[in-house]
């Protein structure tokens, strides 16, 4: 319970800032490509310290000290985008919090796989998975408040709260010692075993597609008929409470479904969903209709659960608990590499070519990903 609360008050001041985070770049000069290398550059930075603190964790008797230290910078680092005044400093601050993200992210999947026994895998990381949403809920809705009688910094700012809040709680989370011995992290990466590594290729196909999600809430606000700024900011913001609102309720029943369905199977179809929500993207008129955009919205939020919960799911069940840390800060090592070039290159073709070029092309690469899922023994 207390690593889903650290979650949940994380999630939540991170969704108020990410919420109109793509507004307040576009008011300080910022593009569509300005956001997309922002984010590719923030997970790319981050990718070292995942790949680095769950190597660190397995041979720590506690694992919980460095997971504290990566909520505490997360916090400081969403807070520090009130001081940024150019796309240059929020790309900084930005990278400042995704290091924080990248080192807590597989200590905690470590700790949690360590926390339950592997027949409850699917329903743990699907509760954690609901918990850390429900703060996606609540962190755009407490944006949507402010938007219009508040300042984007002020925003900034108000997420500092939250982020103390999480600290407290994983601070609070009991954790067993236990006797471990470090090995290099060379030696580390080559006995994860060769399924696992098959794993990872297939999830680092359909990375290279898996954009940051800001980017909807750009192109929503392109697509609105709203007359004003302040009513256009309320509309995007308005379908990512939506996105994460279908995120929260259906991460549990994606663990639950992985648990009697198989991960790797529910996993595929999570990949498929996004497929179809980027050519649905990619397809759109100048001026869709609300409902077609709220399925959008929806569709994403559902292929954004199946991909959180299944993957830490399915990874829990091909790694030995030695090497859990290890292989989780792999597969967060090739998620951050994937959303670093996905995030770069649909920002890129948006603006080089047309937005239906940038989705169209993550559509692509969503399908790919499946299919070497679906391929794999």
């Amino acid at each position: 319970m207390a690593l889903g609360l650290a979650s949940l008050f994380s999630d939540a001041g991170h969704e108020a800032a990410t919420a109109v985070l793509p507004l307040f770049l576009a008011s300080i000069g910022g593009s569509a490509a300005s956001l997309g290398l922002i984010e590719g550059v923030a997970d790319a930075l981050s990718t070292g310290a995942k790949l680095l603190s769950g190597w660190f964790s397995d041979g720590l008797e506690h694992r919980k000290p460095v997971g504290t230290l990566g909520y505490a910078t997360t916090g400081l680092g969403i807070a520090g985008l009130a001081v940024a005044f150019t796309p240059l400093q929020v790309l900084i601050v930005r990278a400042f919090c995704w290091f924080g993200r990248g080192a807590r992210g597989p200590v905690r999947d470590a700790m949690l796989a360590e926390a339950v026994p592997p027949w409850t895998y699917g329903r743990a990381f699907g509760f954690h998975r609901a918990m850390d949403t429900a703060g996606a809920v609540v962190g755009p809705l407490i944006a949507l408040a402010l938007v219009g009688r508040v300042g984007f910094r002020t925003i900034f700012a108000v997420t500092l709260i939250p982020g103390i809040l999480s600290v407290i709680a994983f601070a609070s989370v009991r954790e067993h010692a236990q006797a471990r011995t470090r090995s290099t992290l060379g030696q580390s990466l080559r006995e994860l075993p060769g399924s696992f590594r098959g794993f990872l290729l297939a999830v680092g196909i359909f990375g290279l597609g898996d954009f940051a999600r800001s980017l909807l809430v750009l192109r929503a606000s392109q697509l609105s008929n709203a007359s004003t700024a302040i009513s256009t900011t309320l509309f995007a913001v308005a379908l990512y409470v939506l996105h994460n609102l279908a995120h929260a309720l259906s991460a549990y029943g994606f663990g639950v479904l992985g648990t009697y369905l198989g991960g790797r199977r529910v996993l595929v179809g999570g990949y498929v969903l996004f497929a179809v929500m980027s050519f649905g993207f990619a397809i759109l008129p100048a001026h869709p209709p609300l409902v077609v955009l709220v399925g959008l919205f929806i569709l994403a939020g559902l292929s954004l659960s199946a991909e959180e919960v299944l993957e830490g799911t399915v990874a829990a069940d091909l790694l030995p608990e030695r090497l859990l840390g290890t292989g989780y800060g792999a597969l967060a090592a090739v998620n951050g590499i994937g959303d670093f070039a996905a995030s770069a290159i649909v920002g890129a073709l948006w603006a080089g070519a047309s937005p239906t070029a940038g989705f169209a092309y993550a559509g692509v690469m969503g399908l790919a990903g499946a299919i070497a899922l679906a391929r794999l023994g």
